[in-house]
């Protein structure tokens, strides 16, 4: 497996990033769609993406396997004035066929090392509360928030992504 970040996304990509992600939603990943979800609606989304990516607001970071890409995680930098120190970890996905590999275990860590790269010392997430993500989460050393707490079928997790684990 392989991780690298994109600086632009290519028509190729996007339709493999769009399969990933119908597969992540017909899995029951919930990182923001409902069914019933199509191709061309990943298709959209990923072109949305690829505008923010080029135009800075969003870091994307994608696994590629013998296969194609196989798992994908942003950080959006794109936040109010008052927040330079922070980014949102978003739509980390893995597919099902990589699953229980270390995918998402090193997509968070290179999302994390993008982060200190670019002067971010804060990172917040949302996931489901006892899932699968939040676990791995949990196990990587992210924190469950204070302020927030635990909201029914939600939590919202943060890092200091200066502290080393």
């Amino acid at each position: 497996m392989k991780i690298r970040r994109l600086d632009r996304v290519d028509e190729q990509t996007i339709g493999q990033l769009a399969d990933l992600t119908k597969d992540c939603v017909d899995g029951g990943a919930s990182i923001g769609f409902m069914q019933p979800f199509t191709r061309d609606r990943a298709i959209a989304f990923w072109r949305t993406v690829a505008a923010a990516v080029a135009g800075g607001q969003r870091a994307l970071l994608i696994a590629e396997d013998d296969q194609g890409v196989c798992g994908t995680v942003q950080l959006i930098f794109d936040l109010p004035d008052n927040q330079p120190h922070r980014a949102d970890l978003a739509k980390m996905q893995v597919h099902r066929r990589a699953r229980r590999h270390g995918v998402g275990a090193g997509l968070l860590h290179a999302a994390e090392n993008t982060a200190r790269a670019n002067g971010k010392t804060l990172l917040v997430l949302d996931a489901v509360t006892d899932g699968d993500a939040a676990r791995l989460y949990e196990r990587e050393g992210w924190a469950t928030s204070r302020t927030t707490g635990s909201i029914p079928t939600a939590a919202t997790a943060a890092r200091r992504t200066s502290i080393e684990t």
